[in-house]
């Protein structure tokens, strides 16, 4: 069976040179970063220079880089380290309507905790509207935390004006960039943001593998107490294998973006342009230009994810609905919701991430594959056939 990988967002494939600079520290270099000796100092060497290549990628100082597990700790760490480490300044947040659930989730533990938080609403889009935003602050306004790149549609957001809305009114500034570091350029001196997400998941680096940018002299609360690992702010003996991993991705990432993002972002076109095309019912979803170069994400109306997932898996084809973290939730996506899309249609979600091994006949073999499971879906729906009775067919 020809197997087809259209799932970039879940996780990427790991990179053989990313491989290969991680084997040593999976064998013979397997000492404690901590440790004194020559072998606990060869793996603090390879754990600092990963993080010199991190801090290239985005432009950064590598003190300002500290390593995590994934991007929902990342985030975690972000929002929670920052707003308790400024409470006593005020203690209101604002968040985007379509972040990640583990912003989400976070803002809702520091809700329990005495903290306010405002959900700002988007445009059909996905598009934060940073007048919107601006209407939304307060007195006691200490933290915003709005995604750079929307992992499930696709969208970029407007950071830049953000983050100077922020800063003129001394607010910090946290964003979630998982799904768009190493995928394109991201400057954090330009941006102008106090902290940012990252994983090393998203850009042929390992899993479990991630990192939190933190701007000098802006003060984060640790997430994990404990050791002195990570200048004091998470604990925990260091991950040396996967650390190396990410910062090989981040090293390969700088140099290949560029030819990377042709090659899918022309297959994207194509598959933009041609389902439509070969399936009736099909919205894009996402802003049509300002979108991630490998994303493409729909609303298949009559049908579900979960089943045309199945049926794709079946055939060999790995796609998504809605985003990793509430696939298996059997409900609405919360970013699709927000955009303004019906229940009905949002429980159509396919959201398509091309990687660079992906080929042109790939895109093909889908598009051969995908309209039959949609007629044969279609004929088990209520919706379609009352939709067929309605239209007189």
């Amino acid at each position: 069976m020809r197997r087809v990988y259209l799932d970039r967002i879940a996780a990427t494939p790991l990179h053989p040179q990313v491989l290969e600079a991680m084997l040593p520290y999976l064998k013979e270099n397997f000492g404690n970063p901590q440790s004194l000796h020559s072998v606990g100092q060869e793996a603090l060497s390879a754990v600092e220079e990963a993080r010199e290549k991190v801090a290239q990628l985005i432009n950064c100082e590598p003190t300002e880089i500290f390593f995590t597990s994934s991007g929902s700790e990342s985030n975690n760490f972000a929002l929670k380290g920052l707003a308790l480490a400024h409470q006593k300044k005020g203690t209101h947040i604002i968040l985007s309507a379509v972040e990640h659930q583990s912003i989400l989730h976070s803002a809702k533990s520091l809700e329990k905790l005495g903290f306010r938080v405002n959900s700002v609403p988007v445009d059909k889009w996905g598009m934060v509207d940073p007048e919107e935003l601006k209407r939304a602050f307060s007195d006691e306004t200490i933290l915003v935390s709005v995604m750079l790149a929307n992992n499930e549609v696709g969208t970029i957001e407007p950071i830049g004006e953000i983050a100077r809305i922020c800063r003129a009114r001394d607010v910090l500034f946290h964003t979630d960039a998982v799904a768009a570091v190493g995928n394109i350029p991201v400057d954090v001196k330009e941006l102008g943001v106090d902290a940012l997400s990252l994983a090393g998941s998203q850009f042929y680096g390992p899993q479990g593998s991630a990192a939190l940018f933190v701007k000098k002299g802006v003060r984060i609360l640790p997430f994990i107490d404990g050791g002195i690992q990570e200048s004091g702010r998470r604990a925990g003996t260091e991950n040396v294998s996967g650390i190396v991993g990410l910062g090989k991705a981040a090293e390969i990432a700088k140099k290949e973006m560029e030819k990377r993002n042709e090659k899918v972002k022309l297959l994207r076109d194509r598959l933009v342009k041609l389902l439509p095309q070969k399936v009736e019912h099909v919205f894009l979803t996402g802003h049509p230009e300002k979108r991630l170069p490998h994303h493409a994400s729909f609303c298949i109306e009559f049908v579900e994810g979960e089943a045309m997932l199945l049926n794709l898996d079946m055939q060999g084809i790995s796609v998504s609905s809605g985003s990793a973290c509430t696939s298996r939730a059997l409900k609405a996506s919360h970013v699709l919701l927000a955009m303004g899309i019906d229940h009905a249609l949002a429980q159509g979600s396919l959201v398509f991430s091309l990687i660079e091994e992906t080929t042109s006949e790939d895109i093909d073999y889908f598009l051969e594959v995908f309209p039959p499971i949609i007629e044969r879906l279609r004929k088990m729906s209520p919706l379609y056939t009352e939709y067929l009775e309605e239209k007189g067919k």
